[in-house]
C-alpha cells in the first residue's frame, strides 16, 4: 500500500487541542479564524474537528480536539480519524499530540480501506512525518496490519486453505523466504489431527511452512490458527456464531503480519512460520464427538466438541515446532468465546511461564497500543483436561475457564522450546474507532514485533 508519509512545505497544520488548552489556543488565532470556530461551536472535545479558513478561502489550518492529559482514559489512536475527514492535500502536526508516533501509525491506519469488492477510495490525505518519527518503521507496521485486515476481511469463498497458503507464499517470495506447503491426505500420518479438524471440507487442508533467515541466528517460530471457516463441524454453531467466521483464520492473518514485519526489518533471527490451513465443514466423513485421534506428538486426543478445533490443529504445529527446539515459539489464535466474555473483543490474553517474557510482552503491548493481558496457566485445571478413554479432551465439560484451558491443552504439547507464548485473539474489530475500522483486525501482532525488535535488531 502507498505510504501516507510525504515532505512538503505546503503542508496545512493540523493543531491538536484539549478543552484545558482550547482557551490558550483560540486567543492566538486570527480574529477571523477565532470568531469562526466561535460560530462552529467548536468545543475542543475529543474528536472533535474544525477547518478553519484562510483570507483567500483555503484552509489554514485543522484544529482536532483530544482528551485532556489528565483525563482517566485516553485513545492515543483518536489521530485515526482524522484521514475520514480531511479534504484531500498535505497535512503536517502544528503541536505535539499526547504520542506522536503512535498519532502517525495511527493517521496511517486509519487510511486503510478494504475495496477489493466495492469502490472505496482510499482518503488522498498524506501527512509530513512528525520531528523524530521514523516514516519507514511506521509504514512497516502499517502495511503488516493492512495485509492483516485484507486476509481477514477477505470472505471464505475467496480465502480458503489454498488461497491462504497462496498469500503466504507470496509473502515469502517478496523476501526470498523458503515455502513448503503440506496437501490433503499427505497431512493424515505425520499430522493426524490437522487432517481430522480439515477432512470434511472439499477444500483440502495444508500445512504451510515458511523459513527465513540466517541459520546461525536464534530460533523464533510463529504459528498461527488457519481455520478459513468454521461452521462449528457436527456440533454446528447456530447461524448468529457463524456469521463472521471467515475470520477464524486471524491467528494464521496476525501471524503473517509479524513476519512481514520481521522480515522487512531484518531482524537477527532465524525465523520458521507454521500454519495449518483448514475449513471445518459438515460432511459424512466430518470428524464426530468422542473420536480420538492420536496427534503428532503420540498424545490420543479425545474430541468433546468439534467446535473447539483450533487447538486441535494448532497442537500438531505447536508439536512441529518443538521438535526444533526454538529459543522463542509464540502462536496466535482465534480461540475462545471465553477470552471475549472474560476481556472483550480489544483486549486478548495471553500465557507464558516465562516471567521476563510476560513483563516484557506487556510493556511493549503498552508502548505500541495494541493491548494484551497475561492470563494464569493454571495447574490446577489442567486435570480438567483428563479423559476416560483417551490422553486428553480437547474440550472439557463444565464451561468454566475456556481459555485457560485452551491455553493447557496447547501446553501440553510444547516441551522443548526455551520460551513459549500463546494470545488468544479475536481478529476483528466489532464496531468503528478511530484507525480501527469495523473488521479484520491486527492485534497482538506489533507488540511482539516491538519485543522481537528489541531483543534481535
Amino acid at each position: 500500500m502507498p505510504s501516507v508519509f510525504e515532505t512538503s512545505p505546503t503542508a496545512i497544520p493540523i493543531t491538536f487541542v484539549t478543552k484545558s488548552s482550547w482557551d490558550q489556543v483560540a486567543e492566538v488565532l486570527p480574529p477571523a479564524q477565532r470568531q469562526f470556530a466561535t460560530a462552529s461551536a467548536f468545543a475542543a472535545k475529543p474528536g472533535g474537528y474544525l477547518a478553519l479558513p484562510a483570507p483567500d478561502g483555503a484552509i489554514a489550518q485543522v484544529l482536532f480536539g483530544l482528551e485532556d492529559e489528565g483525563a482517566r482514559s485516553r485513545d492515543l489512536f483518536r489521530p485515526g480519524a482524522l484521514p475520514g475527514l480531511l479534504p484531500p492535500g498535505a497535512y503536517r502536526f502544528a503541536n505535539a499530540p499526547h504520542d506522536a508516533r503512535l498519532a502517525a501509525l495511527a493517521f496511517a491506519l486509519g487510511s486503510y480501506r478494504f475495496a477489493r469488492y466495492r469502490k472505496a477510495d482510499r482518503p488522498d490525505v498524506r501527512l509530513v512525518p512528525p520531528d523524530g518519527v521514523e516514516a519507514t518503521e511506521i509504514d512497516r507496521m502499517a502495511d503488516a496490519a493492512m495485509l492483516a485486515r485484507d486476509l481477514i476481511n477477505t470472505p471464505a469463498n475467496d480465502m480458503g486453505p489454498e488461497q491462504l497458503a497462496a498469500a503466504a507464499q507470496a509473502l515469502a517470495a517478496e523476501f526470498g523466504a523458503s515455502f513448503a506447503c503440506i496437501i490433503g491426505e499427505d497431512l493424515k500420518t505425520n499430522f493426524p489431527l490437522i487432517h481430522a479438524v480439515g477432512m470434511a471440507s472439499s477444500r483440502a487442508p495444508r500445512l504451510i511452512d515458511i523459513g527465513w533467515g540466517d541459520p546461525a541466528h536464534p530460533k523464533v517460530t510463529l504459528v498461527g490458527k488457519g481455520v478459513c471457516f468454521d461452521t462449528g463441524g457436527l456440533d454446528l454453531k447456530p447461524s448468529s456464531g457463524m456469521l463472521i467466521m471467515k475470520k477464524d483464520m486471524g491467528g494464521a492473518a496476525n501471524v503473517l503480519a509479524l513476519a512481514r514485519m520481521v522480515m522487512d526489518a531484518k531482524l537477527k533471527v532465524r525465523l520458521r512460520v507454521l500454519i495449518p490451513a483448514v475449513e471445518n465443514a459438515v460432511a459424512g466423513n466430518a470428524l464426530r464427538p468422542l473420536d480420538i485421534f492420536t496427534s503428532r506428538k503420540g498424545i490420543t486426543v479425545e474430541i468433546g466438541n468439534t467446535d473447539a478445533e483450533g487447538r486441535l490443529v494448532l497442537a500438531d504445529a505447536l508439536a512441529l515446532a518443538d521438535e526444533e527446539k526454538p529459543e522463542l515459539l509464540i502462536d496466535l489464535g482465534t480461540l475462545t468465546g471465553a477470552a471475549r466474555v472474560a476481556l472483550g473483543p480489544d483486549l486478548p490474553p495471553f500465557y507464558t511461564n516465562d516471567e521476563t517474557l510476560a513483563a516484557d510482552v506487556a510493556r511493549c503491548a503498552v508502548k505500541e497500543n495494541d493491548p494484551l493481558w497475561r492470563m494464569p496457566l493454571w495447574p490446577p485445571y489442567d486435570a480438567w483436561l483428563d479423559s476416560k478413554t483417551a490422553t486428553i479432551t480437547n474440550a472439557p465439560s463444565g464451561g468454566f475457564a475456556g481459555s485457560i484451558t485452551c491455553a493447557l491443552f496447547l501446553q501440553r504439547f510444547v516441551e522443548h522450546a526455551e520460551s513459549w507464548l500463546h494470545v488468544d485473539i479475536y481478529g476483528w474489530t466489532p464496531s468503528a474507532k478511530p484507525a480501527r475500522p469495523e473488521g479484520g483486525e491486527c492485534q497482538a501482532a506489533r507488540a511482539i514485533y516491538a519485543l522481537l525488535s528489541e531483543r534481535y535488531a
